[in-house]
């Protein structure tokens, strides 16, 4: 983004938050929630940070009638599992799925499958998927897809996020989220669902966060039990740096009023929802600055993304924003030094920039670090062949499936993928 432009959204995005913090003293929140609930709600939900100004002005119906086909057709989050659920500590219902491994097929077993693990049956490890802010268990599609069959999995959704429930605390009480209950809710998670046997945790953007949280307060089940570790564009802290893009004095405006402004908007739900459905071209463009980086991804895939987000309530936004101005688990990294790990980064993310995966690996010297150069926040959606491609060599290094499998022949990441 040129720098006239990333002035611009600066604009937009203080001229949002300054209009919702007007209509709440003067009570008339209709003239605010259009653009405030797109523009502040979407940059909170660490989804975007910039805006395509064209997707406002041409082909509005078209793009309108193409969503619909999208809705329809789109294969993405189709993948559905064993369902369970788990209870955190606090009473919240936490939904999950679980993929067991099929039935050994005998020489019937498909090429693809020989071709990522080289045998027939896999080790009894469970490799557990936690998905970022705003998305749910869906973001992790091919992924899923791929590994299906061939190692048992579990997809859960974070609290307030996707099939679980919003969170106890958070709707009785008005505790705010913590980074440290998202861990005690993984657990939970851990416990109904993988009550024995070996653990890979994966993780992307706060499932990361998550799993870091887990080790700091569970540090004997990290020792005792995980195997694998993969942490997709997250960070260990720092958050508060992040410019997501924006000039420097659009950056200081941001993180000056959007706090206030998150929680006047999260109390005005229903409005700023009206108002999120009503500006959608402009949530739209927002959503793919800010969780791709090249222009030739899936238009479904783009759609798949978008209808993750959008499905984020405001208040849920604005609960769990503050987090991670308050995320630090750099200490809690060390326990995860004893066995392979997998450190994966866009180099474009704009959420959470590389900078702060090679600052997890500088801390994790064994770690496997791989740069992606053109791929933004949802690497594992615009890059899925490098994600899988990278999980499975993980799988392999961990014992979980025998050392002399190769995955080499799955997927081109010989000429984006970076490792160090």
């Amino acid at each position: 983004m040129s720098e006239s432009s990333a002035e611009a959204v600066a604009d937009v995005v203080v001229a949002a938050a300054t209009a919702a913090s007007a209509a709440e003293a003067a009570g008339s929140w209709r003239r605010a929630t259009g653009i405030a609930g797109a523009a502040i709600g979407v940059i909170a939900a660490g989804a975007a940070a910039g805006v395509a100004i064209e997707r406002m002005t041409v082909g509005r119906g078209m793009r309108r009638k193409a969503r619909l086909a999208l809705d329809s057709a789109g294969p993405y989050g189709t993948l559905r599992g064993t369902p369970g659920k788990a209870y955190a500590d606090d009473g919240t219902e936490l939904y999950y799925e679980v993929d067991d491994v099929e039935p050994d097929p005998g020489p019937n077993v498909s090429p693809r499958r020989r071709r990522l693990f080289g045998r027939k049956a896999p080790a009894p490890v469970t490799v557990v998927f936690s998905h970022g802010y705003c998305l749910n268990q869906d973001s992790w599609h091919f992924q899923r897809a791929a590994l299906r069959g061939v190692v048992r999995t579990v997809h859960w959704d974070q609290r307030s996020h996707g099939r679980s429930a919003r969170g106890v605390v958070q709707t009785q009480d008005g505790v705010p989220v913590a980074i440290e209950q998202l861990g005690r809710d993984l657990k939970a998670v851990l416990d109904a669902a993988v009550p024995n046997g070996p653990i890979v945790l994966v993780g992307h953007s706060m499932g990361g966060m998550t799993m870091m949280a887990l080790a700091d307060q569970f540090p004997e089940l990290i020792r005792d039990r995980v195997v694998a570790t993969a942490f997709v564009g997250t960070s260990s802290g720092r958050l508060g740096e992040v410019n997501f893009g924006l000039p420097l004095a659009g950056v200081n405006a941001v993180r000056r009023i959007l706090p206030g402004v998150l929680k006047a908007l999260g109390q005005q739900a229903e409005l700023v929802e009206k108002g999120r459905r009503a500006t959608a071209d402009l949530f739209a463009g927002i959503i793919k600055r800010y969780s791709f980086a090249t222009r030739d991804v899936d238009p479904a895939v783009e759609r798949f993304a978008e209808r993750m987000i959008e499905s984020t309530p405001i208040d849920v936004v604005a609960e769990f924003y503050p987090a991670f101005t308050d995320h630090d688990k750099t200490e809690a990294l060390a326990c995860f030094q004893d066995f392979p790990v997998l450190v994966l980064a866009g180099v474009q993310d704009l959420i959470t920039p590389s900078e702060h995966s090679e600052a997890i690996a500088d801390l994790l010297p064994e770690a496997e670090l791989v740069l992606v150069p053109d791929a933004g926040h949802l690497v594992m959606l615009e890059h899925p062949e490098v994600v899988t491609d990278r999980l499975a060599d993980l799988l392999t290094r961990a014992g979980a499936v025998p050392a002399g499998a190769t995955v080499s022949g799955y997927g081109s990441t010989s000429s984006t993928a970076q490792p160090r």
